[in-house]
């Protein structure tokens, strides 16, 4: 069952926050060479970064045996059906049950984290409650899990040649919602944001250099 906590009883550590060489906020891209099979083809949205560590979440793999309104039924929330809905991602391997909300930062409970100036996450009820009654924020997307680094890891990878990085937008976050299921979604949304470089996968190398 997907669990998501009680209202502000979830806070990362203080991940890149007042650091100016910070990456949250952007959005982490995979060199076709990736190394680990399960962040092949993968976008993922920083929401923390720095000395510490990084967590970040995946935005390009919906799931596809869990709709939303599932969700709320499971999490015994009302109305049912809800008033509206929101897409479900695979955020990445660590704790595929814990649900993080990442939005528009015009809404914020207590316990939101600032992503960006104008991108938020959510890891309370609170939030789906609020999506489930058709109010909340004004764009969103549930993501079941997150990617996790320690310290240095992830610089470590970017000099490796492992990820681009990309500044992050509504429309790469948010976009399409029917051009982001199915069965290529991934990678559609994948070749989107290597797009946003004017790159063409099948001229990138994974030797190239960090963009």
């Amino acid at each position: 069952m997907a669990r998501l906590g009680k209202r502000g009883d979830f806070a990362l550590p203080p991940i890149g926050r007042g650091n100016p060489d910070s990456l949250a906020g952007q959005l982490l891209v995979a060199m076709p060479g990736m190394p680990d099979a399960r962040f092949a083809e993968t976008v993922i949205c920083l929401c923390a970064h720095g000395p510490e560590g990084a967590m970040g979440l995946v935005l390009n793999k919906p799931i596809d045996d869990l709709s939303f309104d599932d969700l709320v039924k499971q999490l015994d929330l009302a109305p049912t059906p809800p008033a509206r809905r929101i897409r479900l991602l695979a955020g990445g391997p660590v704790e595929g049950s814990r649900g993080f909300v990442l939005h528009s930062g015009e809404w914020e409970t207590e316990g939101t984290l600032p992503v960006a100036e104008w991108l938020s996450m959510t890891a309370s009820v609170e939030v789906l409650k609020e999506v489930a009654s058709g109010r909340g924020p004004r764009q969103a997307v549930l993501a079941l899990g997150y990617a996790g680094w320690g310290p240095g890891q992830l610089e470590s990878e970017l000099q490796g040649n492992a990820w681009l990085t990309v500044p992050a937008d509504e429309a790469l976050l948010f976009g399409d919602a029917e051009a982001r299921t199915g069965r290529h979604a991934t990678h559609r949304a994948w070749r989107a944001a290597l797009a946003r470089l004017r790159i063409d996968p099948l001229l990138l190398s994974s030797a190239a250099g960090r963009a």
